[in-house]
């Protein structure tokens, strides 16, 4: 295979699976770890990708990147749906959850529909609406819809959620870099998700691993400010560490 054709196919794989690893390409392009490396970093240098512990990311834009929910959705599926699962694991009957907008947030709301005895308060109408049929009460905080994300923005939404208590906060982050903290394109949506954070009792992080070492305009937290953490098993052993480092309790599916 040439150069040129392997490099055209990984940056392909970039695109469609929103993440690759060095070791992962090596064993099926048939060669070196050391040739995947000069391939990714060619690329890199043409800005085609972004280079990432271990491996490499799509390029981004810039930190004012804000996909719509459904190119959101088209990436990272079978690690979302893992996190879903072991979200809803953390979850017991009769408890108050909060979940923000996103694709993540999205997955674990299917898979509380099974609860019988849940309330869920989101600033998601997608996420309402997916949870309508079952057992579980919602609570939609009210707010300026933003239509990127289907979620509900501003001093309405944040006023209601600073009148609510929770037992749980999933948050979906747009970008979790160690040093900057959560993040995400929007100012307003950074207000919101900092609301649910100060009236729930534990704030869990849900992000796939392609999330990290990524900054978005807004940011939400420090690390040191939420609890626990539910990523894929992409994350690097550098990251892992200084969260671990941290006292960040991990799950990783």
């Amino acid at each position: 295979m040439l150069n040129e054709e392997r490099r055209r196919l990984i940056l392909e794989m970039v695109k469609s699976d929103g993440r690759v690893l060095v070791g992962s390409l090596a064993k099926h392009f048939r060669t070196s770890q050391v040739t995947i490396r000069k391939d990714l970093d060619v690329l890199q240098s043409q800005g085609l990708i972004l280079r990432s512990h271990g491996g490499a990311l799509p390029a981004q834009t810039g930190v004012l990147e804000d996909p719509t929910l459904r190119e959101k959705e088209k990436l990272h599926r079978k690690e979302k749906l893992q996190i879903a699962a072991a979200a809803a694991h953390m979850v017991k009957e009769g408890q108050v959850i909060i979940l923000d907008s996103g694709t993540t947030t999205t997955a674990i709301a299917r898979a509380l529909r099974e609860f019988e005895n849940l309330t869920v308060i989101t600033n998601a109408v997608n996420i309402a609406a997916e949870l309508s049929g079952s057992s579980v009460e919602v609570l939609l905080t009210g707010g300026t819809l933003r239509k990127n994300s289907f979620s509900l923005v501003g001093p309405i939404a944040e006023e209601t959620l600073h009148r609510l208590n929770a037992d749980i906060l999933f948050l979906g982050v747009d970008g979790f870099d160690i040093h900057y903290g959560l993040s995400t394109p929007n100012l307003l949506e950074a207000k919101v998700n900092r609301a649910m954070m100060d009236v729930a009792r534990l704030t869990v992080a849900v992000c796939d691993s392609s999330k990290f070492g990524r900054r978005s305009l807004s940011s939400i937290a420090q690390v040191s400010e939420i609890q626990h953490l539910i990523c894929d098993r992409g994350i690097s052993k550098h990251d892992l560490a200084a969260l671990k480092k941290a006292g960040l309790e991990i799950t990783l599916v």
